[in-house]
């Protein structure tokens, strides 16, 4: 009789605990175990397959699938129940604020020159001037007399999106006269080489290669980014349709944890 209550007390505690595993999001050994889908912005893309691969690697478990199409397109995606989590790599909309944001990390805008060019300092204004081509020498920017050569991203680019939004505003555009590279390391390697020429790329690229730009006045550090004094900076967010929980949970709590914000520091600027 004993022994069939002890089997018994076993089994109800045995069951407990399953039951506590799956609440948890868990499997009956302990691990993570489901999938998730994140969709959204090409900027965060990059960042978040990195910071999946460390969750799967964690909890082998899991599976991830991270796809781009866009900030807009992952707003609407999950807004629509389409995905787990949506990536943005710019401030929402006042009517796209109906979703939970997670504010995961910053990124900011370097805007870059040759090292031997003298000029270390543009307003903002300034800068506008020069990538739509109102102003074309150096010397109206305490230069030399020489022609400045404009390099930017191709459509699609987030970088060039979030720099248009930013430094351009609607009903200005960039230059005809522009140079258009497909790439970060494109640009970063054509400034490098050209003496009269700018560009801007994210601060995650930056090097020894090129000289990044005051703005304004204020130096492009993590700090000023972090205390809002840098302006050329967005936010990645991620976004979820209603208060998160279970895997998705899990991962964003990860994200945001010491952990993840470590990963993040790497490139980018962690939040916490």
């Amino acid at each position: 009789m004993l022994l069939k209550k002890e089997k018994l007390f076993f089994l109800i505690a045995l069951t407990s605990l399953l039951l506590w595993a799956v609440g948890c999001g868990k499997s009956p050994t302990g691990f993570l175990g489901g999938s998730i889908l994140i969709a959204g912005s090409t900027s965060v893309q990059p960042l978040s397959e990195e910071l999946a691969m460390e969750f799967m690697n964690k909890f082998p478990n899991v599976k991830i699938n991270v796809v781009g199409g866009g900030s807009g397109a992952g707003i609407k995606a999950v807004q629509e129940g389409a995905c787990d989590i949506g990536a943005s790599s710019r401030e929402l909309k006042a009517e796209e604020k109906n979703v939970k944001e997670f504010v995961i990390a910053k990124d900011a805008i370097a805007v870059i020159v040759n090292p031997a060019n003298p000029v270390s300092d543009l307003t903002l204004e300034q800068i506008k001037d020069v990538f739509s081509g109102k102003v074309i020498n150096w010397k109206d920017l305490g230069g030399e007399d020489s022609p400045i050569t404009v390099v930017i991203r191709e459509e699609g680019s987030g970088t060039r999106e979030a720099f248009e939004e930013i430094v351009l505003g609607k009903g200005t555009k960039f230059t005809d006269q522009a140079i258009i590279h497909n790439s970060t390391g494109a640009i970063r390697t054509a400034v490098a080489q050209t003496p009269n020429a700018i560009g801007f790329i994210s601060f995650g690229a930056l090097n020894g290669e090129v000289k990044v730009l005051k703005i304004d006045g204020v130096e492009l550090t993590k700090e000023n980014v972090l205390n809002g004094s840098y302006k050329l900076a967005r936010p990645f967010i991620y976004l979820t349709k209603k208060e998160p929980e279970g895997l998705t949970k899990q991962f964003i709590d990860f994200v945001l944890s010491s952990e993840g914000q470590k990963i993040i520091e790497k490139n980018f600027i962690p939040v916490r």
